[in-house]
């Protein structure tokens, strides 16, 4: 029991509580949503709860639970979480936007509800693993276990393609897992432990076999950000999906994939890291600037910011692969930032497409005249994903900038200016595909009289905006204490880049 009652066993398996409750509950699915609406608030209270236990000044891993679990043939495989600077954001994060999209549900939700919000609740406990474990086995457990409900709420109950998307997303990311598969087995055997920090201090891989496992890890998490060019199944999902899928999904699950190379290669693999850096940049830019030529001609709205997203997270790894302080906080805080705005702005979508059935932007306009409330909140949640001064956004992206300019991208042949000057260029057409979109949707004369009567947004999705326009402005106006949670960790994962060469791939 003393193990069950650790606080960070008690928030990834909490959820585990309302699932057991909505398999009892069979016919009774209007209590359904009651059910897992307040167990996902429980598990963000026992998130807060971590907090209040968590010490931002120390670098380390914290609240550690690490136990034996498989020992067979001389291998010790053991259950091992923790949580440090480089993820406790993310943890909060899973947990304050599991709730809110869960309560997007009410009413977008109506056939077989019970098992929708039982996947959905399934689907917390994997990504929490994910971002906890400290054991690559255990990891790749968990990192392989959300794929079946993810894979089940888009194959149930997402749009008329449905399968085709979910069917995509399972093989894309199961393609970039076995590699990352056969280079967990290499570890646990030639260094022999799984165990992450064990794997650090012992250290000693030769370059050219960092250089392999490297490879090997960052398909998978390339996959799963998605950076470009393995980024088409990600369209298809976020479209398919229904509105709850594509905010965890933009939210959280995209983030696993960043969180991946921040935990995982930067810290196994430095020497490789310094050396593919360049790389790295230069594919994290064409991301960039791609997923936001591509973005500006769609004209399904959600479309749009779904590639918007694949421009979005290649800031992130923009960041990550500077190598230096303030490129990596910007990308912890970017990672943030992009679940917030994202994840509001596929809410928004949802309320309109719940009115209209049609997410067409040639379906509508005037709606500032129809529905005001809902416009200003759009406006702003636009801004903040385009990087207004004052606004989340802007804080992660120039910090990033800031990191990129004199970083470890700008290693070899190419030159730091370049890759802050291309990634500013990101900046400019983010700010033109958003406000395309806000001109279709709401400035001009009401052009469609079926928007005439359409009604403005009720308190339950007032209730669901709040929180995330909250944080848009906090993070904006007053990051530090976000900044001072992650600094220390950040600190002590770029010490360990000083003093290694860049040495030109052969």
């Amino acid at each position: 029991m003393d193990f069950l009652l650790q606080p960070l066993n008690l928030v990834i398996f909490f959820p585990l509580l309302g699932v057991l409750a909505l398999l009892f509950l069979k016919e009774r699915e209007s209590l359904a949503r009651w059910v897992s609406l307040i167990t996902a608030l429980i598990t963000f209270g026992i998130s807060l709860w971590v907090l209040g236990l968590f010490d931002a000044a120390n670098p380390d891993l914290q609240l550690t639970v690490v136990r034996d679990w498989i020992q067979v043939a001389g291998w010790n495989i053991r259950y091992a979480v923790g949580v440090d600077g480089l993820s406790i954001l993310l943890v909060l994060l899973t947990t304050f936007l599991t709730p809110i999209a869960i309560l997007s549900t009410w009413r977008a939700v109506e056939d077989r509800v019970r098992d929708f919000q039982l996947f959905f609740l399934l689907l917390e406990v994997g990504m929490l693993g994910v971002f906890l474990a400290q054991e690559l086995f255990l990891f790749y457990i968990f990192w392989e276990f959300t794929l079946v409900p993810m894979y089940f709420l888009i194959g149930i109950w997402g749009g008329p393609k449905r399968m085709y998307a979910a069917i995509k997303f399972f093989l894309y990311t199961m393609a970039g897992s076995i590699l990352m598969l056969l280079a967990i087995l290499w570890l646990g055997i030639n260094q022999g432990s799984f165990y992450l920090p064990d794997l650090i201090a012992i250290g000693g891989i030769p370059a050219d076999i960092q250089y392999w496992l490297f490879i090997a890890f960052a398909a998978a998490f390339a996959i799963k950000v998605p950076m470009w060019p393995l980024h088409s199944w990600l369209p298809d999902a976020h479209v398919q999906a229904p509105t709850a899928g594509s905010v965890i999904l933009a939210g959280v699950l995209l983030k696993m994939g960043t969180y991946g190379f921040l935990r995982f290669n930067l810290q196994l693999f430095p020497q490789t890291s310094v050396q593919l850096a360049p790389v790295m940049g230069v594919l994290a830019v064409i991301g960039i600037i791609y997923g936001a030529i591509v973005s500006y001609p769609q004209s399904d709205v959600k479309k749009l910011v779904a590639y918007s997203s694949i421009s979005h997270l290649g800031f992130v790894v923009l960041g990550l692969f500077a190598l230096n302080q303030q490129g990596i906080s910007g990308a912890i805080l970017q990672m943030v930032n992009h679940g917030i705005s994202t994840g509001a702005l596929f809410l928004i979508v949802g309320f309109i497409y719940e009115r209209r059935h049609t997410r067409e932007m040639d379906e509508f306009g005037g709606l500032w005249k129809v529905m005001p409330v809902y416009a200003v909140l759009t406006l702003i949640v636009a801004l903040s994903s385009m990087g207004l001064p004052g606004l989340n956004g802007f804080v992660g992206e120039f910090t990033i900038l800031l990191g990129a300019w004199g970083g470890g991208v700008a290693n070899g042949p190419y030159g730091s200016y370049l890759f802050a000057g291309l990634a500013a260029v990101g900046v400019i057409l983010a700010a033109v595909y958003m406000l395309f979109m806000f001109q279709k949707l709401f400035l001009g004369p009401v052009t469609n009289k079926k928007n005439e009567g359409l009604k403005d947004l009720s308190a339950r999705e007032l209730a669901i905006l709040i929180p995330l326009l909250v944080l848009i402005f906090w993070i904006g106006l007053y990051p530090q204490p976000f900044f001072a949670l992650i600094g220390p960790a950040v600190a002590k994962l770029t010490a360990s880049f000083s003093g290694i060469a860049y040495l030109p791939i052969p």
